[in-house]
């Protein structure tokens, strides 16, 4: 029995086929910034001693109070990002936060720089900026 030869560019061409065909969509991005919006969130805000006092005593629990907001959060961060479509990968950009919430809180303005590619979505860089 022969073994059959497949050309390298036949390979290539199937491979970057199937990156393309699973180059996740936006509506997917917003459910997964939402996820990491959750998180962050909740580590930052929800942190002992993050919010004013006063705030604490009304939000019993500040972790599910910003879980419940999950998709909205996702599609707040799809606002805000920009999306570069090479057809094999997409790369968002997002910008959030900065605003005044109260005279003794204003929120942290993050920048976060996602890959996504065959389904999946990588964080490459995620970070506070100065307030604009």
């Amino acid at each position: 029995m022969k073994a059959s030869w497949i050309p390298p560019t036949l390979l290539v061409a199937v491979g970057a086929a199937g990156l393309a065909i699973t180059n996740p969509p936006p509506e997917e991005f917003a459910r997964y910034a939402g996820d990491q919006l959750v998180e962050l969130i909740v580590e930052e805000i929800c942190a002992e001693n993050s919010l004013p006092l006063t705030l604490r005593f009304a939000l019993k629990d500040c972790p599910a109070l910003v879980a419940s907001q999950r998709q909205v959060l996702g599609q707040i961060a799809l606002q805000n990002s920009s999306r570069l479509n090479l057809g094999l990968i997409s790369i968002y950009r997002t910008g959030l936060g900065g605003q005044r919430l109260l005279p003794q809180l204003q929120l942290p303005r993050y920048e976060a720089v996602t890959v996504a590619a065959a389904g999946q979505f990588a964080l490459v860089h995620r970070g506070q900026s100065p307030s604009r």
